[in-house]
């Protein structure tokens, strides 16, 4: 059986702790769950704190007389014993200091994936202070699998043996993400995994490496609705989707409170840029969820959520420009989805989507033009206009008029929403032709 060992180097003697890992069908490879990361720092720390020392037994010291903690005296001895307790005890604590740090930046994880010792290249990911992951892998498959690790081994001209992956947010995700390379049979990997640890991707900070990793569970989620429906797991998948909706909705409000705070806006681009980024990044795992729930025809509850968002949008409006039109990417994409028919909320859920985010929408339309490349102009504006025409004719009256104003100032950077004004124009003055026919007939009768 395949054993993950997890090795700490000390002075003197090695341990070595044994872990259960992750087998699959196809052969061997190594992905420990989560537990066994947080079991193992816990260990860590555990272990590189003081522990008061017990005298060595008989036995021990006769069978190993001459071990490594044994110092022999050298010439610096002697100088020790002239300097005062104090500088003594200051140099000591610094020994110590340093012997402890230099221990912790010695904790590593080491993975071997396919067969035993067939390996050409070492990837050491660098995670949190004093952990690392060593994983012995084969060139040949992250280049086929990753455009993120080729970009990386064709820079360099000269054959490598070993790449550094500094500062990695989550090791764990990057170890998980190379186990499925070595699966031939990916999709069946994943059907057996929890929906929560399959969305785990969410916490990526990588463009590239999610935009990839998105689009195969995308596909992946998609060839498996079936077998999701027929198994009665539907249901509990949907939930687990929502949970991270409801999750990311929460982090981007914290985060838009911190940007709308007095002084933000003056702070340096090193302290604003996190924020930014962060808001960024919730945005576009909101769109994500949104696809999947479109492709598992479940959107409905999105959009009531979406729309329910107040203070959100209220918020939304104090912030640049440049730092909320992404979250205008999801409204725009519910519109698109109840224009196409992929989403049927109901009369009450499209009219509080359109009070609350219409207008938020039609302030960020300018930066969706030229900033966002999957942004298509004329689908959102179909879509908008096709949400509005499901309401009553009063409602419709009181949007589209509304639209009118922006419309005659902002010019082409506001949605061009006149398809739908003529159809409520044509509906208003056809209903109020029939009912002054209708009266003209009474009074005539």
């Amino acid at each position: 059986m395949a054993e993950f060992r997890v090795a700490r180097v000390k002075q003197g003697h090695t341990k070595i702790r044994n872990v259960p890992i992750a087998v699959t069908p196809e052969g061997f490879w190594c992905c420990p769950s989560p537990v066994v990361f947080q079991k193992t720092l816990k260990s860590q720390n555990l272990e590189s704190k003081p522990r008061p020392s017990s005298p060595p037994s008989k036995t021990s010291v006769q069978k190993k007389p001459n071990t490594l903690n044994e110092r022999k005296p050298t010439p610096n001895s002697s100088r020790s014993k002239l300097l005062p307790d104090d500088q003594r005890s200051v140099t000591s604590d610094a020994n110590e200091t340093a012997e402890t740090e230099w221990e912790n930046l010695r904790h590593k994880v080491a993975i071997e994936f396919g067969e035993h010792g067939t390996s050409d290249l070492k990837v050491v990911l660098c995670g949190k202070p004093g952990f690392s992951v060593k994983m012995s892998v084969h060139k040949n498959v992250l280049v086929e699998n990753s455009t993120f690790f080729a970009d990386k081994l064709c820079q360099r001209q000269s054959p490598i043996s070993c790449l550094e992956v500094g500062d990695c947010d989550d090791v764990e995700s990057y170890v998980e993400t190379v186990g499925l390379m070595y699966c031939k049979e990916m999709k069946h990997r994943l059907i057996k995994q929890s929906v929560s640890r399959v969305l785990r991707i969410l916490k990526s900070n990588e463009e590239r490496g999610r935009r990839e990793m998105k689009s195969l569970v995308l596909k992946l989620l998609r060839e498996n609705n079936t077998h999701l429906d027929s198994s009665g797991t539907a249901e509990m998948v949907n939930e687990n989707i929502y949970s991270f909706c409801r999750s990311c909705m929460n982090s981007l409000l914290m985060l838009f409170r911190q940007a709308a705070e007095p002084g933000f806006v003056d702070k340096s681009l090193d302290s604003k840029g996190p924020v930014m980024r962060q808001i960024a990044l919730q945005a576009d795992n909101l769109l994500w969820l949104l696809e999947i729930l479109i492709d598992r025809q479940a959107a409905e509850e999105f959009a009531h959520i979406w729309g329910s968002q107040k203070e959100l949008a209220t918020i939304h409006a104090k912030l640049p420009t440049v730092s909320r039109h992404l979250v205008s990417c999801i409204t725009a994409r519910l519109f698109v989805g109840i224009g196409r028919g992929e989403m049927l909320p109901s009369k009450d859920t499209r009219q509080l989507l359109l009070q609350t985010w219409l207008q938020p929408l039609i302030d960020d339309y300018c930066w969706l033009q030229h900033s966002c490349r999957s942004f298509d102009r004329k689908l959102v504006e179909e879509g908008i206009g096709r949400t509005i025409l499901t309401l009553p004719l009063e409602d419709q009256q009181n949007i589209l008029l509304s639209w009118l104003g922006s419309f005659l100032k902002a010019g082409d950077n506001c949605p061009n929403l006149q398809r739908a004004f003529e159809v409520w124009w044509r509906r208003t003055f056809i209903k109020s032709n029939v009912e002054l026919q209708g009266s003209l007939l009474n009074s005539d009768g």
